[in-house]
């Protein structure tokens, strides 16, 4: 097709609603149209499935019409609008570093109204096409139906890592991939017979963290970027219900201390730096040249009565991987004394250039915390983003990042105050954030009607080589290999 008929093509395209029966049509410059999920002025990847939306309020008919660089087409539907994705495709792909321009016009039975056009932007940086993320109860008190899953973000496949009713329903949470890399994870299987599993290409080793001379087993953990060593914080982590009516959970710890697993040893080490007894350490995360940990850090509180006043600091550490030696000092990059918040889950960019993190007003688990907000820690200049174009007024916590550090993921209960689910959003060179956009569905009912929340959503650079089937059976069939303590 040449230019000339190609932009003759769009022309007609954007005309098409003029064709169509009507009464009248109502020019409303002023107003966008009331849709869910929410993608108006959103920045998205190429390779993104397509983003299927609802139209609410009065109408009976919708047209809707798409234009990009190369390529447009029109859509007649009723409230729901499903985009064929070979067309989503050729079209996204003719937009790249341009914009796809959306145009919306609903019929109420008496009027056709056409509202204010919308746009997508579609930068030249894809995103890692994998998202895992564990399905679960949004209390948090329901243990017998969890599974882990994994959703291609190119189409609406779905495929189950990991489902407790296969494994005597104990808890399994936690599936961390080895910097997006889905060949090298991990996650905890809570059981008498559970562990660790530690999956390399899709064999499994199940190991048992725990030893007589640490808090716990693993908890909170992070690869190191050589993919020999693991970091995990070790808890004595308590829940609490509130009766206060608009809180429903607290959690916290009333000890923790961090200890680095040697997967070729089968040892566990750690740092008197690592494990003092005046703080509480968590949620470590090594540097993308691995030669760095960073942590979060509070002084010990008596708990639970004075859980409320406990503040995490973000700090990191030197870390030799051939000798295993850690630094001699903490250096501390944000202290609480200085931010008046607590600090938690530290993520890394890969380009090392940032470090996205949770802040809210006490304490270190951020889920139920109605405040907690993401912010962008500038390594280069130290300057921490409030990021207020992503944040909401619920929880925004759990965040992953795409392997080129131009996309992250994060888990939002912005919809309701009850249910996670994974949102997007694009990072550009200047450290600029969009508009978050959510996890595109098949059905644009789909977030009414599901009733799990999406937990510790991560990004993956392909697909896993594992299925429940093959948990079941490590599960059943090995030993849980139990470590060695080694202090420093």
């Amino acid at each position: 097709m040449n230019k000339y008929l190609r932009l003759l093509l769009i022309f007609l395209i954007l005309l098409l609603p003029g064709c169509i029966k009507q009464d009248k049509i109502l020019i409303q410059d002023k107003e966008y149209p009331d849709i869910y999920p929410d993608y108006v002025n959103v920045t998205i990847p190429v390779n993104i499935a397509p983003l299927n939306f609802r139209v609410n309020g009065d109408c009976r008919k919708v047209y809707v019409s798409f234009t990009g660089k190369e390529y447009g087409f029109g859509l007649n539907s009723g409230r729901k609008v499903k985009i064929p994705i070979r067309r989503w495709r050729k079209l996204l792909a003719g937009s790249i570093g341009d914009s796809v321009k959306v145009s919306v016009s609903v019929y109420t039975g008496m009027e056709w109204l056409r509202y204010k056009t919308f746009y997508l932007d579609v930068p030249g940086d894809e995103i890692d096409p994998w998202l895992s993320y564990r399905l679960i109860e949004p209390g948090y008190e329901v243990w017998n139906r969890l599974s882990i899953r994994q959703r291609d973000l190119t189409t609406f496949r779905e495929k189950v890592l990991a489902d407790n009713n296969l494994l005597d329903r104990g808890c399994i949470n936690c599936h961390i991939c080895s910097w997006q890399n889905p060949g090298l994870s991990f996650f905890h299987l809570r059981h008498p017979e559970g562990g660790t599993m530690i999956q390399r290409n899709g064999e499994f080793r199940k190991i048992n963290t725990s030893t007589d001379s640490t808090i716990s087993a693993g908890v909170y953990g992070n690869w190191h970027p050589g993919g020999r060593y693991v970091a995990f914080s070790t808890n004595v982590i308590i829940p609490e219900f509130h009766s206060i009516y608009n809180r429903r959970l607290e959690v916290y710890d009333t000890v923790s201390d961090l200890i680095i697993l040697d997967t070729e040893k089968n040892e566990v080490f750690t740092s008197e730096l690592l494990s003092q007894d005046s703080s509480f350490e968590t949620f470590p995360a090594f540097s993308p040249g691995g030669d760095r940990l960073y942590f979060c850090s509070a002084r010990v509180a008596r708990m639970p009565e004075s859980y409320q006043s406990v503040r995490y600091s973000l700090c990191s550490v030197d870390f030799d991987p051939i000798t295993r030696r850690f630094g001699e000092a903490i250096d501390t990059l944000l202290s609480e004394s200085r931010t008046g918040k607590t600090i938690s889950q530290p993520v890394p960019s890969p380009d090392g250039r940032y470090i996205l993190y949770t802040s809210f007003d006490y304490g270190n688990f951020p889920v139920w915390r109605q405040e907690a907000n993401l912010h962008l820690l500038s390594l280069e200049t130290g300057y921490a983003d409030t990021l207020k174009t992503v944040n909401s007024d619920n929880s925004d916590s759990w965040h992953s990042w795409s392997s080129n550090s131009r996309w992250f993921v994060f888990a939002s209960k912005r919809d309701d105050g009850m249910y996670g689910k994974p949102y997007f959003v694009y990072l550009d060179s200047a450290g600029r954030c969009s508009k978050p956009f959510l996890l595109p569905q098949k059905d644009p009912y789909f977030y009414d009607s599901f009733l799990k929340s999406f937990n510790i959503p991560e990004i993956a650079g392909g697909p896993v080589m594992f299925n429940a089937s093959d948990v079941r059976r490590a599960f059943r069939k090995q030993k849980a290999i139990r470590v060695k303590f080694n202090r420093q």
